[in-house]
């Protein structure tokens, strides 16, 4: 009789709709903060005040220099292929008649992602950028708190962004995919 191999052990990769089936069946807590990133779920750390309060004033200052060009979108799940819904702080999105209350948006109907970072700055940096890389996000903003700075992403290309900077003081930026939209950041580094 022929030996027959055993499977190794893998891991099981979660897909989105199964994510969001466990969501809709109760099986996660709907006050947990949890992303979908690559079929792992990931358990984010609670947002403190001084995460919130950028998150609030950033999306004030978003909505007033955008107005009805786009829609702004607060920690709401993007979605990446089968296996990543990660929730961006803020997302810059294509208009749309529903809202998105069809469907989550997808890669395509995202114009800008902001992260904004204090404990997940190097998270952020090292498994999320590359994951928005690669499904092509045009640009993406990383605020990283502890450091007091802001960092650009730009030309997704290969899985990486080839052109990255650190805004400097008085840190105005024109978002690539907004025309006429120019914003002045420094209340949210500070």
């Amino acid at each position: 009789m022929p030996a027959t191999a055993s499977p190794t052990p893998h891991p099981h990769r979660v897909t989105v709709r199964e994510f969001f089936r466990m969501g809709e069946a109760g099986v996660l807590d709907p006050d947990a903060r949890i992303e979908l990133i690559e079929g792992e779920m990931i358990d984010m750390p609670p947002i403190a005040p001084p995460h919130a309060g950028r998150t609030k004033r950033l999306n004030l200052l978003l909505i007033e220099a955008i107005g009805r060009r786009a829609i702004v979108s607060t920690q709401d799940p993007i979605l990446l292929g089968d296996l990543s819904a990660p929730e961006p702080d803020l997302a810059i999105l294509k208009p749309r008649d529903d809202f998105y209350t069809s469907a989550h948006p997808k890669a395509e109907d995202v114009l800008l992602l902001i992260e904004i970072a204090d404990s997940s700055v190097r998270y952020d940096r090292e498994r999320k950028l590359p994951l928005y890389a690669r499904f092509g996000i045009p640009e993406v903003w990383l605020i990283d708190i502890p450091a007091r700075a802001i960092w650009v992403h730009r030309e997704p290309t290969d899985g990486a962004y080839r052109t990255s900077f650190q805004l400097d003081a008085p840190y105005r930026i024109s978002p690539l995919l907004l025309e006429g939209v120019e914003l002045e950041l420094g209340g949210v580094v500070g």
